[in-house]
């Protein structure tokens, strides 16, 4: 670890003496672990010079993708205790819904998926906020292979239905559904922007707790435009 520490630190690579004596190693076994490291692909030896290799690369970018994962999830931690509700992170990309991460309690637990997320989009706000972000030819493409179908009493009943509420819906506004996808549920989503990234934050509450949507909603919808450049990186990715 201290030799590829030590050769991160030289752009223009290093050689083996050099790398031995920054790291406090004796030249021969410097040499016995720089030809192990360019041999398992976490280093690589040019005009003898050692620079990092493809190995330690990926290490790096998935050191970096764990690192915005967490920025997302404790973002969400932080709001779901400060509004007090489930708080919920999805996006929509290469034609899918995707929950990408959930921070509940058991105070406030999630909504169950009792029905595929990613076939059910027009009857939750998690969905129908993403496809609201979509053009017409990309929401008719996702409902040409997920068909509107009731879940529920209160789920909208066809799919022109759906693309007319889509249409109405008004950009950066609350996209908010009650019990259309779980009976005694109500959810709110508020729709993120990143690039070219549809992306979503929402809420859910009991039935019971309705008049507290929309302020919770309102409250989530002021958190995230405050943070929204602390976080905006991570969920582009």
């Amino acid at each position: 670890m201290r030799l590829l520490e030590s050769v991160a630190e030289h752009e223009d690579g290093a050689p083996a003496k050099q790398l031995a004596r920054e790291t406090g190693l004796a030249l021969p076994t410097a040499y016995h672990l720089l030809r192990t490291l360019v041999h398992e692909g976490y280093l690589r030896r040019d005009k003898g010079l050692f620079f990092l290799g493809e190995a330690a690369e990926r290490l790096g970018s998935s050191g970096a993708a764990q690192k915005r994962r967490s920025t997302v999830v404790d973002t969400l931690a932080y709001w779901r205790d400060l509004i007090g509700v489930p708080v919920y992170y999805a996006r929509y990309r290469d034609g899918e819904i995707e929950i990408m991460c959930v921070s509940d309690t058991p105070g406030n637990p999630a909504v169950e998926e009792w029905a595929d997320f990613r076939e059910t989009g027009h009857a939750h706000a998690i969905g129908q906020c993403l496809l609201s972000q979509l053009d017409e030819q990309a929401r008719r493409d996702h409902l040409n292979r997920y068909p509107v179908q009731a879940i529920t009493p209160y789920t909208v009943r066809d799919d022109h239905s759906q693309l007319r509420r889509l249409e109405r819906m008004q950009r950066m506004e609350p996209v908010v559904e009650r019990q259309e996808y779980a009976l005694g549920t109500v959810c709110a989503a508020i729709p993120i922007t990143v690039g070219a990234t549809a992306a979503t934050m929402a809420i859910s509450l009991p039935v019971r707790h309705a008049d507290r949507l929309l302020p919770a909603a309102r409250q989530l919808q002021n958190e995230i435009g405050r943070r929204l450049g602390s976080i905006a990186i991570s969920i582009s990715i």
